[in-house]
């Protein structure tokens, strides 16, 4: 009897990443864009701080709440932390009540969207076209016309006002 309900639990499981995989390609158009690395590894953990090095190469997260750019409501860019490409709009920023800056959409062909499947979750990841850091994570939940909520870290992201 247990083989039968393990063999069942397993059959869920699979039956359930194959939903959601196909779900999140179909409706964020994943990215198979290859990225124009600026620098190694190496040169990153030497020019970057340590807690921006840990989010932004090793796909860290900062605690909710925490990021100097949560409540950021001037004009202006931002930019990725990493090598300076511009990512988001302030016009596109708003408050998601999630803990971190949230964006409905990004500049065009400035991100890849990739499959997320780390800390037993099925998630779109947002990293920068130009270098490949790693910023946050984009649901489907949002709550402007694109449905998007583009979760981004503070400290992968740099500020340029206008």
């Amino acid at each position: 009897m247990k083989y039968t309900y393990t063999i069942l639990a397993g059959a869920l499981l699979i039956g359930f990443v194959v939903f959601k995989t196909q779900s999140i390609s179909q409706s964020q158009k994943l990215s198979d864009k290859a990225v124009i690395m600026t620098k190694d590894d190496i040169d990153y953990k030497k020019t970057l701080p340590a807690e921006r090095y840990k989010i932004l190469r090793e796909k860290g997260t900062e605690k909710p709440f925490s990021g100097k750019y949560l409540y950021n409501k001037a004009d202006g860019t931002y930019v990725c932390g990493a090598c300076g490409n511009p990512i988001f709009s302030s016009a596109d920023k708003y408050d998601s009540g999630s803990g971190w800056p949230s964006f409905d959409k990004a500049i065009p062909n400035s991100v890849n969207l990739t499959l997320d499947t780390s800390h037993h979750m099925i998630r779109t990841e947002v990293s920068c076209a130009k270098c490949g850091s790693h910023l946050g994570h984009v649901f489907n939940d949002g709550p402007t016309s694109t449905g998007k909520r583009f979760c981004i870290n503070s400290m992968s992201m740099d500020f340029e006002e206008k």
